[in-house]
């Protein structure tokens, strides 16, 4: 309208051409005029802008459209309900999948399979979370967070209750194994994303506070399992879990809210972000990272349990003291990150430990020294899988495309998720029960990751100074 009232007046009449762009024209200049002094004045007040930090999303691979800004992160406010919201998420799938220990000994004890055959069920669950990863963060960027939730509590609420009547292991594969995952993998990624949208200053402390729900969980559901059973069986117990998940659901349901504006229209993979070196080598890296970081939940009381002889209650508190523990784990790493080094170099020296814990596993021999690394392990490794998930929005400039790119990397990384638990059963197999080869080989890749994590910082910040 400002620009037709440069040609018509107020009340919509013509008046005489060449009068009236004399006039407007002469307005204009004095306007711009003002403008260009307004500009100055603000350029004068603001000063050099300070170089952007690791902690914030800067560019890579180019800046974000004009036509797609958005309101930068309020760094809390209504940030910090998301953050809970996204607690209790991560409560119900990483809690659970961090207490497959205690399922996978009733299983192995009941069924008589193999430890390999077992963890199938185990790693199928992570696999799916990380592969639909790519799926629900494109359906997260278009708009459809809330009913992602929905449909995904949903899931993993049937999965319980089915997994509770199963008497067969191929009906506890369909129930806890792909139902269960399906839920988890719809519900992960837009969790992680939602979050990441609220905050940039702060947002490894944000992310902690989420994935240390795993922990919490992680921490409730094997107390449930050790203290349930003797009183009204294992089926109902499983059933009291699964009445904890859907309360957790339906808070879920009344309190999440996204901030960013739908993008209805977008490739499901944006193949242009694997031209990015950064975005590669972290890819790569998380692959390596996913192979082996959780296999310290699946087989710490089991080792206890075979290995070292301790009996199956005092072999669980091994598993309770990992996830405990992981709780500040999560949260110490996540305020360095924000307050100094920001999520690439406080990962690499977090994953360069953890693989030396796996080669220190070795020597573990009795079961205080199992306590001991029960206690390290789950303060190094909550630390990776929080700066891990942190790392993921500081590749992408266009937040619009957060979901879908570090949902890119999540599915990716689910092959390392499916074939991890299993490759470690089957080095235990072979080696009749010992445990080193598994310990060497778990080392290893967490080396691996740490360097392309690594190479991943140094090609990212070649490009921030270039820019």
């Amino acid at each position: 309208m400002g620009i037709l009232h440069l040609f018509f007046g107020n009340d919509g009449s013509k008046p005489s051409f060449p009068t009236t762009l004399r006039h407007k024209l002469s307005s204009l200049s004095r306007f711009s005029e003002a403008m260009t002094l307004d500009i100055e004045k603000e350029d004068s007040i603001s000063g050099t802008p300070s170089p952007p930090n690791e902690n914030e999303t800067v560019p890579i691979g180019g800046s974000p459209a004009p036509d797609s800004y958005i309101e930068p992160p309020p760094d809390g406010g209504p940030g910090w309900v998301q953050v809970a919201v996204g607690h209790l998420a991560l409560f119900n799938t990483f809690g659970w999948f961090n207490s497959y220990g205690i399922f996978q000994d009733y299983y192995t004890e009941e069924l008589h399979l193999p430890l390999s055959a077992i963890s199938w069920t185990g790693s199928v669950q992570v696999f799916l979370l990380a592969s639909l990863g790519m799926f629900a963060g494109r359906l997260f960027d278009a708009g459809y967070f809330r009913s992602l939730i929905a449909i995904g509590s949903a899931l993993q609420i049937i999965a319980i209750f089915t997994a509770s009547v199963a008497t067969e292991y191929w009906q506890l594969f369909l129930a806890q194994g792909m139902c269960g995952g399906l839920g988890a993998g719809i519900l992960y990624c837009p969790i992680i994303a939602c979050t990441a949208s609220y905050f940039s200053k702060k947002r490894a402390l944000a992310i902690a506070l989420v994935t240390s729900g795993g922990a919490t969980g992680g921490l409730i559901f094997p107390i449930i399992a050790q203290q349930l059973p003797k009183h009204v069986g294992f089926p109902w117990t499983m059933r009291v879990m699964g009445f904890i998940v859907m309360f957790n659901a339906a808070m879920m349901l009344v309190f999440a809210r996204t901030r960013l504006p739908p993008r209805a229209k977008g490739p499901l993979v944006e193949w242009a972000a694997f031209k990015e070196l950064p975005y590669s080598f972290y890819t790569v890296g998380a692959f390596f990272l996913l192979w082996g970081v959780y296999l310290v939940y699946n087989y710490i009381n089991h080792y206890g349990r075979t290995v070292l002889g301790m009996d199956g209650g005092t072999a669980l508190n091994t598993l309770f003291i990992a996830n405990t523990v992981g709780i500040p784990g999560r949260i110490i790493p996540a305020l360095i990150s924000d307050a100094y080094f920001g999520p690439f170099k406080t990962l690499i020296p977090l994953t360069i430990g953890a693989g030396v814990l796996y080669f220190g596993w070795i020597g573990v021999k009795d079961p205080g020294a199992l306590y001991a690394f029960a206690v390290l392990s789950g303060l190094v490794n909550g630390g990776v899988q929080t700066i891990a998930m942190t790392g993921l929005p500081t590749l992408t400039a266009d937040l619009s495309k957060v979901g879908t790119r570090s949902g890119m990397i999540m599915t990716i990384g689910s092959v390392a998720c499916l074939t991890g638990p299993p490759l470690a059963g089957a080095l235990i197999d072979v080696a009749d029960g010992r445990y080193l080869y598994m310990q060497i080989w778990a080392g290893i890749i967490m080396l691996f990751s740490a360097c392309f994590v690594a190479a991943s910082w140094y090609a990212r910040s070649k490009q921030v100074v270039s820019q």
